[in-house]
Formats: structure tokens, sequence, C-alpha cells
């Protein structure tokens, strides 16, 4: 989880907390009468009511709004995370009452929320983030220009103090600044918390021992792959070097780690199998009305070590949708039937593949797991692509939910990014964000 969307959350979590009690002082005059703290279920029903509306505003993508929103559109998403809210507390409600606000003091409650949420966006800009950190850029070159623009069109927690220029001729950008004695002086000058490291050529120029000084009086000093990876949430593979990979301070897994990950995909699949499994009826019949053939869908796929292994959906396309051979699926295939592309859309087809997470060739979260035919192809045009077989195969995965479906080299290179910032970073939390997200794309029908 990114240090911006961290910050946002306990913001809200705060404002949350603070329109449950302003509510429940309007409503009841004081704390102490209401009847959910005399029952004792206050830090349970706050926590539920917390929770609920901070997956809400995630949902609806409170998180994600552009620096320059309208405060009409800011508006129009916090009322409708109020909505999705008020939807799935109702349902908690439900479920289980002992932890049921009275209808009073949760209207109350989540109209304040959206009005302390609106307040805090409108006022603040939306997408910006307190104490933002300045970023001085060492270079002035393409890369150099590249980071600067980044900052300018992310919603990120770092704001651009100017770039630096370090004997690169025959470059221009703005914002350039002048070197006023050493390195660290003209970083403190001009207020920078963070140094990025961005030439072109290293050697001979790079000033070392200024950096050092920058590093060691509380100024951080980055190169230009590990900035663009906190900013993105994608590596930056034309930068990279084998050397960057192995010295990284990521691509660690543990035993605990496994363990983990094996835990959570056999729970995962499991429920999921236990909740779908009724429906595999009428799933089955509409496929056979549709067309004929059978009801799963086979094929071999690569996984983990790059051995291949059998993956199972249920079938989308026409029986006879590969005569001539292994092609890539597109968008609007014109081999989909009408029920295939109702079940692609809501990702029902990908169902059957609990079977392969429960098994063990796959993990509920990682890298789509391709067809061998593809994988040949693309580690032959592109460097690093099989090191995402170095982790299971995932039924979703970072680069499923944050890049929309592609079936090109260029896709699989911007895929390619994404995986790999997935396995550098694994851990329970980019695992949480990822489960977050899929929720989005399944619900809006978003990505692939």
């Amino acid at each position: 989880m990114d240090l911006r969307l961290f910050m946002m959350l306990i913001i809200d979590a705060l404002l949350a907390l603070a329109a449950l009690f302003s509510a429940a002082v309007l409503r009841f005059g004081s704390l102490s009468s209401s009847e959910e703290w005399q029952a004792g279920q206050g830090p349970k029903v706050f926590a539920i009511f917390v929770m609920v509306v901070l997956f809400s505003s995630y949902l609806m993508e409170v998180y994600t709004l552009a620096r320059e929103s309208r405060k009409q559109d800011i508006l129009v998403t916090c009322l409708q995370a109020g909505g999705a809210a008020f939807f799935l507390l109702s349902v908690v409600y439900y479920l289980d009452p002992s932890v049921m606000l009275g209808r009073g003091v949760l209207f109350l409650a989540l109209a304040l929320f959206v009005l302390y949420q609106f307040l805090r966006h409108a006022l603040s800009g939306a997408g910006r983030t307190p104490f933002q950190r300045r970023v001085l850029i060492l270079g002035t070159g393409d890369l150099a220009r590249e980071l600067g623009a980044l900052l300018d069109s992310t919603s990120s927690p770092f704001t651009l103090a100017g770039y630096l220029r370090c004997d690169e001729t025959g470059h221009s950008c703005e914002q350039v600044i002048e070197k006023e004695g050493d390195l660290h002086s003209t970083a403190r000058k001009a207020k920078a918390d963070i140094v990025v490291v961005a030439l072109a050529e290293r050697r001979g120029v790079l000033p070392l021992q200024e950096m050092m000084r920058c590093k060691l009086n509380g100024i951080e000093v980055l190169d230009a792959p590990t900035f663009y990876e906190i900013v993105q949430g994608k590596l930056m593979l034309e930068q990279m070097t084998p050397s960057w990979i192995i010295f990284s301070s990521g691509f660690r897994r543990t035993a605990l780690i496994n363990i983990y990950k094996r835990c959570v995909d056999v729970v995962l699949s499991v429920t999921g199998l236990l909740i779908s499994v009724p429906f595999f009826p009428l799933i089955a019949l509409a496929i056979k009305l549709e067309s004929p053939g059978p009801l799963f869908f086979k094929q071999v796929r690569v996984g983990n070590g790059e051995k291949p292994f059998v993956l199972y959906k249920f079938r989308s396309m026409r029986q006879d949708a590969e005569r001539d051979g292994a092609v890539w699926a597109v968008k609007n295939d014109a081999r989909i039937t009408g029920v295939g592309g109702f079940l692609r859309n809501s990702r029902i087809d990908e169902i059957p593949q609990l079977f392969n997470v429960l098994r063990g060739d796959m993990s509920f979260i990682g890298p789509r797991p391709e067809r061998p035919e593809f994988v040949e192809s693309l580690k032959r045009d592109i460097y690093y692509y099989s090191k995402r077989h170095t982790i299971k195969p995932g039924l979703t995965g970072w680069a499923q939910v944050r890049y929309p479906y592609g079936a090109t080299v260029e896709d699989a290179i911007e895929k390619l990014r994404y995986d790999l910032y997935y396995i550098k970073n694994l851990s329970f939390f980019l695992d949480t964000q990822i489960i977050f997200e899929t929720v989005k794309v399944v619900l809006f029908g978003r990505g692939r």
C-alpha cells in the first residue's frame, strides 16, 4: 500500500469516528445517552462503521480523484461512496443485528462523514495529501524530464522542487535551478526532501561525495528506477540492470510468506467453491443451450518455474474457436458466444480456476498464466519476461487490476512492469489492495 493511500485512509478513518461522535451528540445530546454505547458494543460498532465507509470510499474511487477535479465531481463521488456504505452497512446489520447503529445515528453519521470527506478533498485539493515531499531531480535529460512529468500528472505525495543540471548539455526543461555550493547546500536551499539521480551517463559525472553528504544529513537519495517504482507502482524495465535486482531490498520470499500464501489460497479457493458450486447447473445449462461442446474449457498454461499445467475455465467461445491454431484473444472477439460474453465480463468463466488454486497449480494472486506458444515468443522479445515465472501464476493480480485488456507485445511489456513490481513487493498489504481492486474490476467490468 503506497504512502499516499495509507495517509488518506488514516485521515478518513479519523473523520469517520468524528462523524460518529458528532451524530451521537446531535441525536442524544451526549455520548453516554446512546444505546449503542451503553450496551458496551461501542468499539465493535465503531470498527465496523469505519471499515465499511473506508471500503466504500475505496470502491467508489474517492482516493483516486484527480488533482484538477471540480467540486461538483468530488461531491458526487463522495455521495456515491456514502450510498454504497449505507447499502453495505444494511447487509452487515441484517447478518448481525448486535452491531447495528440506530437509524437516526446511522443517517446522521453517514451524512456528516460525506460532508467531512467532501470538505477535506475540496479544501485540500482532490488527490493531494498533506506533507508532500519535495523532489530535486539530478539531471535535465530525457530521463529526468520523464520523471518530472510523472509528478505533474499523478496524484502522488511528491512535488517537484526542480531540476539540477549536472554536466548534461543539449537538453532544456523548466524549473532548472542553479547549483549553489555543493549538492547538499543546493538541496537544502530548494527545501528538497529527496534527490533523484536521473543521469543518462553517470561515469565521471556522478557527485558521490556530495550525494553521500545528503544521505547522511537526512535527505533521501534514490536512483531513477526506484523513484519511478514508488510513484507509478510498476518497474522501469528500461533502466533496470541485473545488479539493481540483485541488490534491491525486494524480491524476498521467506518460508513464512510461502506458508501465508498457501493458507490464503486454500481458504479463498474453498470458500469460493462452496459459494459458487450451487450455481454450476445454471451456468452449465446456459452454456449448453447456446452452443454445442464441452462445459469446461481446458488449456495448457505456463506455471511456476515454467512448468506447464492444465487450466480450467467455463467455455466462453465456440467449440472450434482455435481450429487454425493459437491466437491472442482480443477485445470483442468474434469467437465469443453471447453467454460467453456475459461470463467473461462478469468473470464467472474464471471460477473453475479455483480448482487450480486449491490443487496448487496457481495462487489466488499472481501474474496471469500465459500459453506456452506465447511465452516462448515473448521471452525472445522481452528480456525480463521469464522472471514472472518465479512465483505461481494467479487468478487475479497487480497487472490485471492496474492495466486494461491487451493482446500485443507492447501490452505484455506494460503488464510485465506490474508483475515484476508485485514479485518484488509481495506482502499481505499489497495482496489486500489487489483483492479490493479486484472487487472494483468485477463490479464495474474493467480490465481483464
